[in-house]
């Protein structure tokens, strides 16, 4: 059932659909009896993104004025009003969704309980929609949709001032409009017969065929009586947009010897699209399934073209060189191409534009997964391929693809935790894939390097540093986690120009003070520089200052004496001969600092340009930098102490 009319016109868009536009139009006008939250769904393929594309189009201010408004029916127009939030979800962490939301409405919260609160307490409703749910996460195998829906959109959902529609998998529909009162929420599955709309098949397929709108002119496009028919059979047959959309680009990109009149080529399904082209071309499905099965694995926006033969014949188990040489007729219809300008400022130039290939929905990604012998194994094949692609097994000189998504083919071959033994893949790596990949994998399966980088993602992905400053960061967090030996390959075998080496590192908690100072020598010995770290009474190793300390008493504060080069507690210091740097001496310092709520800066007098920024994932709680440059730092985590390296503005943990 459509409930259309011949009284009024389709939308442009979408060429029918008109009992969910009537749904989609009662809920953004808050009708009486409309639901606050619509869940729109239906297999992959059915038209759901095309369907929400042509309603959004009428909450557009700009593009309702291209829009028929007068011609259509009016219960699918809805009013005029200010346009609502749209984040989409493709390629979004679930926070990502919900600080895009947070900062669309402009809400002050700093926290995920705050952005729920201040939304409950607007005055007046706000409009969340979010398409490509099910394209939501920057990995596929960490089931990002499913967070999202459980962690955003349920608490929005339950939000009474918040009216929520959102493009969901149906095997998620059920659970976000679980729990919700009678009432409050409503399912648009498009494949359910009160939804589906088989017309808009055939007017799809007919205008997709039609020269006007993009067709090539051949003989069955140009005679619109062969064209009509045509499209009546495709549209009659397929069984979703999809489907026609497939069927179109077949018959279009390789129309030599096709018959409009042979209904055997027309498919019914996915896979029978890929089956039919196949046998149409003369070559078996299988070649043309191993052809696509790269793009089908693929992470982000799809693989490189160059990455394409190598990758195919990794999973294929033979070389695909040859088919892929001739095989755009043949992969053609299915694959979408997309030129994507240089952007990436770790490859110094290297990565000027690139062609991506990813597959024309993924709904084919699904059907060509399904038929793998296993899904993991090919994973596998894919993941050691992209290893052997590194140049030197330097991952600054890897393709970006490889360097970016590696971790994501790895976790899905179950093969991750042994990928993140390597601090060049930690610092080369976006951090934005590479922490999702990370955090899906059970805790008690990592390794101590990788439960460090999992410990510092969050800092570099708020951050967005490039790779020397990711560098900067990771050094510090292996020496405050007893890894030497990985902040030493850091500094050592990278190759990179970090802005400080971090000398040691002291796990103390309540950490109040620091202050440096030099103890000097006896018998003509050289002084020793030291770090004076004020603690809580009762910490191990401490003993109290000042008058507490000459009383013997343990009320009043306590220190710590460090060496600040050499690391180690020095027990039998004597506070009382620690000299402190004098003013005067700060003064002529060639450095100096500067501290705010949760960053530091250090910068050189001479010029004022900063040459340090610290930032930390935790508050600093005190600081001090000494007159040759060694910056002593406490946190609620402990002190540590940095050389800094006047070389230029930088960012440091």
């Amino acid at each position: 059932m459509t409930g259309t009319t011949e009284d009024y016109a389709p939308h442009p868009h979408i060429g029918g659909r008109t009992a969910a536009l009537r749904a989609l139009a009662a809920w953004r006008a808050a009708a009486p009896g409309a639901p606050r939250v619509v869940v729109l769904t239906g297999d992959a393929g059915s038209g759901r993104s095309r369907l929400l594309t042509g309603f959004l189009m009428l909450c557009e201010p700009e593009y309702r004025k291209r829009l028929p408004l007068d011609a259509m029916d009016p219960s699918t127009v809805p009013p005029e009003l200010p346009p609502p939030a749209v984040p989409s979800a493709e390629g979004l962490t679930a926070a990502q969704v919900l600080w895009l939301i947070a900062d669309h409405f402009g809400l002050r919260a700093t926290g995920v309980e705050g952005v729920y609160a201040e939304l409950a307490a607007l005055e007046e409703p706000v409009t969340v929609v979010v398409p490509d749910v099910d394209r939501a996460g920057p990995v596929r195998a960490a089931d990002e949709p499913a967070r999202l829906v459980r962690e955003v959109l349920a608490p929005l959902a339950a939000t009474e001032t918040v009216r929520l529609m959102a493009e969901v998998p149906r095997p998620l529909a059920a659970e976000l409009a679980e729990g919700l009162p009678p009432g409050t929420a409503q399912i648009i599955d498009l494949d359910a017969p009160e939804w589906a709309d088989p017309d808009v098949l055939v007017r799809f397929a007919q205008a997709a065929l039609n020269p006007e709108f993009g067709a090539p002119e051949l003989p069955f496009t140009v005679d619109p009586a062969v064209r009509l028919a045509l499209g009546a059979a495709i549209g009659r047959r397929a069984g979703s947009p999809l489907v026609v959309q497939l069927a179109v680009n077949c018959v279009l990109m390789a129309p030599e010897g096709f018959d409009p009149a042979d209904e055997r080529f027309l498919p019914t399904s996915v896979g029978a699209a890929l089956d039919l082209h196949a046998r149409r071309l003369g070559t078996d499905s299988q070649t043309l399934r191993m052809l696509l099965a790269p793009l089908a694995l693929a992470e982000a926006e799809g693989i490189p073209v160059q990455l394409w033969a190598r990758l195919a014949s990794a999973v294929a188990g033979h070389d695909m060189s040859p088919a892929i040489a001739g095989g755009m007729l043949l992969a053609g219809p299915f694959v979408q191409p997309e030129e994507v300008p240089g952007s990436d400022a770790d490859s110094d130039g290297a990565d000027e534009g690139r062609t991506l290939l990813r597959l024309l929905h993924p709904a084919l990604a699904e059907e060509i997964r399904a038929g793998l012998p296993s899904v993991a194994a090919a994973q596998t094949q894919i993941a050691m391929s992209l290893l052997e692609a590194v140049p030197e097994q330097d991952w600054g000189k890897a393709d970006p693809y490889v360097r970016d998504h590696i971790a994501g083919h790895t976790l899905e071959a179950g093969l991750l935790p042994q990928l993140l033994t390597d601090p060049g893949l930690f610092v080369h790596a976006d951090p934005v894939p590479l922490r999702a990949a990370v955090e899906a994998v059970p805790l008690e399966q990592l390794g101590a390097p990788a439960r460090t980088y999992l410990r510092t993602a969050p800092l570099l992905t708020r951050t967005q540093v490039p790779a020397e400053l990711r560098a900067a960061f990771l050094e510090t967090a292996f020496v405050e986690d007893g890894l030497p030996e990985y902040a030493e390959a850091i500094r050592e075998r990278l190759g990179l120009e970090l802005p400080w080496q971090t000398l040691w590192s002291l796990p103390v908690a309540g950490v109040s003070a620091v202050t440096v100072g030099t103890l000097p020598g006896t018998e003509g010995a050289a002084a020793t520089p030291v770090a004076v770290l004020v603690v809580p009474p009762g910490t191990p190793g401490a003993r109290p200052v000042g008058a507490a300390g000459a009383e013997g008493g343990e009320s009043g504060p306590a220190a710590l004496v460090h060496g600040l080069v050499q690391p180690g507690l020095l027990d039998d210091a004597d506070l009382g001969r620690i000299v402190r740097p004098s003013e005067e001496e700060r003064a002529a310092a060639p450095l100096g600092l500067s501290r705010g709520g949760d960053y530091l800066r250090v910068w050189n007098r001479a010029d004022q340009e900063v040459v340090a920024a610290l930032i930390s994932d935790t508050p600093f709680t005190a600081a001090d930098l000494s007159p040759d440059g060694i910056l002593l730092v406490a946190t609620e985590r402990g002190a540590k102490a940095l050389r800094i390296r006047a070389a230029g503005a930088e960012i440091a943990s």
